[in-house]
């Protein structure tokens, strides 16, 4: 029997109350920061401009305004202030370059549930803004700042929750730390309102010098998660990288190729999220170990799951891989622990019954490019033409309550009759 957290019983209750407005979940959505969320949370005398805040920089003969985190400003993106092009009207896409462009839709609770109301969402999970502090802290190599910098940007994510129960917030994780301390930063966050865990990419190179996520090193972070009964995620191209050679897919590398085609590369290759990491959760033996673990796959579309499932069944069979302690098929694994979600995909859909009804949720991606607000319902029913209710009723909202651990305490008359058509309207 794995031990008990502060000796409390595995896979404590859960559930939170929510009403369901509108009949549609967000399992992949950004939050953006206020530009005091680090400084008003960070010790100003232990770590002075290493903490994360807006710094002015020149960039193209002129003065613009980014994130800077340790010291050192972004990654001389477009996106280093704040990724919100939903957000920023025409022309599209564009982006902030001064604080006072950024529109509070992006950074303030309060605001935000305002565009969740036009979009017609009744919440979303929350995952780092692309270009913000929140992606990554380790690549510091300073193990105590990172922890305070994630507790930080969890205890923000903690108060998004305290303004509305609309907001699922994943924890983000503080991994130069002892996996036993990685996983009381887990338990601090759920008590504290969080719905899940960001890891990033499975099977890949995480902190310089540490073992790959996949090496039993951190089975204290899985146990954590299955005990208190919430998701680890994984988001977009996680662990898998572009092209041949080191320059291949960078902007620039040669005359015409631009920013925003690298990030359609790196965007549109996505799908393969999942057929590179399932293997190594199911193959290591994480899902052996921890059956009751979930895994969710964002920003990645859902076709990838149908590859995920035939080659490592192939495998399976092939190498008789039962022989060697993986005694269920990988397939079943996949449908008991594994989840998708869709947003643009219509060939997807057409294979929603190969990859499982109950494991496939939507998406929005606000505030990115790739979202589809303020009029995500257009495309839903577009996508859904033709698919019966109680499907659609499953991957719109059922399985993300499900996955999540939500009850709801309402469903609108506009919901329950929806049948199809827009559950607003």
């Amino acid at each position: 029997m794995r031990p008990k957290l502060n000796g409390k019983a595995e896979f404590p209750e859960q559930m939170n109350l929510m009403e369901i407005k509108f009949g549609l979940i967000s399992t992949d959505s950004h939050v953006a920061h206020d530009r005091t969320d680090f400084t008003s949370r960070m010790s100003a005398q232990k770590w002075g401009d290493l903490i994360p805040h807006v710094m002015e920089i020149e960039r193209g003969g002129r003065p613009v305004e980014v994130w800077g985190t340790y010291g050192k400003p972004g990654r001389a993106s477009e996106l280093d202030l704040c990724n919100c092009p939903a957000f920023m009207g025409e022309p599209f896409p564009s982006y902030p370059t001064r604080w006072e462009e950024v529109p509070r839709l992006a950074y303030d609770p309060a605001e935000r549930l305002k565009a969740l109301d036009t979009d017609g969402v009744d919440a979303e999970v929350l995952f780092p803004n692309t270009g913000a502090p929140g992606m990554v802290f380790h690549g510091f190599g300073d193990a105590e700042f990172e922890l305070d910098a994630v507790r930080a940007y969890n205890d923000t994510l903690s108060d998004w929750v305290r303004v509305s129960d609309r907001y699922l917030a994943l924890a983000i994780l503080p991994m130069l730390q002892e996996p036993t301390v990685i996983a009381r930063e887990i338990e601090r966050a759920v008590e504290d309102g969080h719905k899940g865990v960001n890891v990033g990419g499975g099977g890949g190179t995480g902190p310089v010098g540490l073992p790959p996520i996949t090496h039993p090193r951190w089975d204290p972070i899985w146990d954590a998660c299955e005990q208190l009964g919430v998701p680890v995620h994984f988001h977009a191209g996680g662990g898998f990288g572009g092209g041949w050679g080191s320059g291949a897919t960078k902007p620039g590398s040669w005359n015409g190729y631009t920013r925003r085609q690298d990030h359609t590369v790196y965007t549109a290759g996505c799908g393969v999220g999942p057929a590179r990491t399932i293997p190594h959760l199911i193959f290591s033996g994480i899902t052996q170990r921890f059956p009751r673990l979930k895994f969710v796959f964002a920003e990645n579309g859902i076709s990838g799951f149908n590859y995920a499932i035939a080659a490592c069944d192939h495998e399976w069979e092939i190498r008789r891989l039962w022989t060697e302690g993986i005694t269920i098929r990988p397939s079943e694994i996949i449908r008991r622990q594994m989840y998708g979600a869709f947003w643009f995909e219509d060939e997807g859909i057409k294979t929603r019954h190969d990859i499982g009804i109950d494991n496939i949720m939507w998406e929005s991606d606000l505030p990115h490019v790739s979202s589809f607000y303020p009029r995500s319902w257009e495309v839903v029913e577009r996508i859904l033409d033709g698919v019966g209710s109680e499907e659609r009723r499953k991957m719109l909202y059922g399985n993300a309550l499900q996955v999540y651990g939500i009850e709801p305490s309402a469903i609108s008359d506009q919901v329950l009759i929806a049948s199809p058509g827009k559950a607003n309207s």
